[in-house]
This record gives C-alpha cells, sequence and structure tokens, in this order.
C-alpha cells in the first residue's frame, strides 16, 4: 500500500495474494476503540488470513478444505487463507484427484504413491495446467512428470479441477477485498468511492486467470466502488523504506518544535 500510495494517493489498500494473503487498509481513527481520538486514519493490518477460525465460513468449506486443514501444521487456523493462497492450492487439487480416482473417475481407479505424497501437487503446476497455451499432451506431459500415467480424459478431468480451484481462490479472495472498499465507501458516507488497491504476490501476479477473476468479482460486488488494481515492485522493501523515512522526518521535526 505504501509503495503505491507513493505514487498513486488514491492507493489506501494493500493486498499480498501469493504463497500466504492479507490485506490492509486505511480506517478511520474513530473506529479504532484502542486509539486516543478520532480525528484522521490509521492504517489496519487485516490479517485476513484467519477469517473463518470462529466458524462462520464452515458453510463454504468443502471436505477437501477440511483435509488440507487437518493435515496442515496450523490445524484449525488461517481458514480463509487455506482457501485462497498459492501454498494450498495445489494440496486442495491433490485431495479433490484422490477423491476422483477412488470413485473411478481418474487413472483408472489407481492411486499412485506419488499422488498419497503430501505436498506434491504444487501450485506452479496449476498455472502451467491452466495456461491457455498448453495443450493437452502437454498437460499430460506434466502429470507425467509427477508419476501420474493419465490419458486425454484425465488430463481434461485435471485440468477442470485445477481451473475450478483457483478460481474459487480467485472468487473467494475477491469477496473479501470488495467487503473492504465497501467498507471504505461507507465510513464516509458516500455514493461512490473512487479507490486504488496495491497488490503483491505470486499468485496474483503469476497464475494465467487469477487476477482477471479476483478483479472481476471485486466489480461484481461493489458495484458503488471504482477500484483501480496497482502492481507493487518489492512492495515490502520500498514500503518499510518509506515508513521509516517518514518516521525520521516527523522525529525531527518534533525535535526541532521542542
Amino acid at each position: 500500500m505504501m509503495t503505491c500510495a507513493y505514487e498513486e494517493p488514491t492507493c489506501e489498500v494493500g493486498l499480498i495474494a501469493g504463497t500466504g494473503s492479507n490485506a490492509c487498509y486505511m480506517e478511520e481513527a474513530r473506529n479504532i476503540e484502542i486509539v486516543e481520538g478520532n480525528a484522521g486514519r490509521m492504517c489496519v493490518n487485516m490479517e485476513w488470513g484467519a477469517f473463518g477460525d470462529n466458524g462462520c465460513l464452515d458453510d463454504i468449506r468443502t471436505i477437501y478444505d477440511q483435509a488440507v486443514d487437518e493435515n496442515s501444521l496450523n490445524e484449525g487456523k488461517q481458514r480463509y487463507e487455506k482457501m485462497c493462497s498459492g501454498m494450498y492450492l495445489g494440496e486442495i487439487v491433490r485431495q479433490i484427484l484422490i477423491d476422483l480416482t477412488k470413485r473411478g473417475f481418474l487413472f483408472r481407479g489407481q492411486i499412485s504413491e506419488t499422488l498419497k505424497t503430501r505436498g506434491i501437487f504444487e501450485t506452479k503446476f496449476l498455472s502451467q495446467i491452466e495456461s491457455d497455451r498448453l495443450a493437452l499432451l502437454q498437460v499430460r506431459a506434466i502429470l507425467q512428470q509427477l508419476g501420474l500415467d493419465s490419458t486425454c480424459d484425465d488430463s481434461i478431468i485435471v485440468k477442470e479441477v485445477c481451473g475450478t480451484v483457483s478460481r474459487r481462490a480467485a472468487q473467494i479472495c475477491g469477496a473479501g477485498m470488495a467487503a473492504v472498499v465497501d467498507k471504505i465507501r461507507e465510513n464516509r458516507k458516500l455514493e461512490h468511492l473512487d479507490v486504488t488497491v496495491g497488490v503483491d504476490g505470486t499468485l496474483y501476479k503469476l497464475h494465467p486467470h487469477f487476477n482477471r477473476i479476483f478483479q472481476q468479482t471485486v466489480k461484481e460486488l461493489s458495484p458503488k466502488c471504482n477500484v483501480t488494481f496497482l502492481l507493487s515492485e518489492d512492495g515490502s522493501g520500498k514500503g518499510a523504506a518509506l515508513i521509516t523515512a517518514v518516521g525520521c522526518r516527523q522525529r525531527e521535526q518534533e525535535a526541532q518544535q521542542h
């Protein structure tokens, strides 16, 4: 957010959509109970990956999400992140492929040892398989790298599974962003809001369809907000430097006043 705001003053939201998922935004100080005074705004780190840890997402979580959660290092935590971030999408796909194979829809009903291996289906494979330029023969080649001897029909199903999982991730992430920009609009009692979101993260940058579906979802769910998305290059490093520079300047000004 800070990196993009340096060049674009309307940037008041930051998003990471990569291995993990998180967002921040400028909240009205009057709504922040632990801060004294009502004037101005303050940046809030949402830690939105933990959304759903209280069970509020249970009605949209699938048996595959539950399996991924149960086999993770932090069971019951970061449930929202586990549905929409790069670290987990490949594992969701693997759980679905195992289920489809058990039902006899894939790989002649034979579950290979490779498919049983947790983490074997990396998210980068989703990006490769979903690439519009990739023919089914190349999809089969990727699956063979994973020790999965697939037919043409298998490749079609796997590609459909990958597309469904990543589409859902983009829509879930987009729903979160729509809620944030709409809250900013309501905070300011505006009929219409123009706002810019600074975005970083490999999923957003490298997946062939994620950013398009994400932006489309935000547009559909927050029609009263005109949201522009700016790519943040090396956001964490530059943003930290900018904040430090502002902090130093403020300290110098305060010292001179005293």
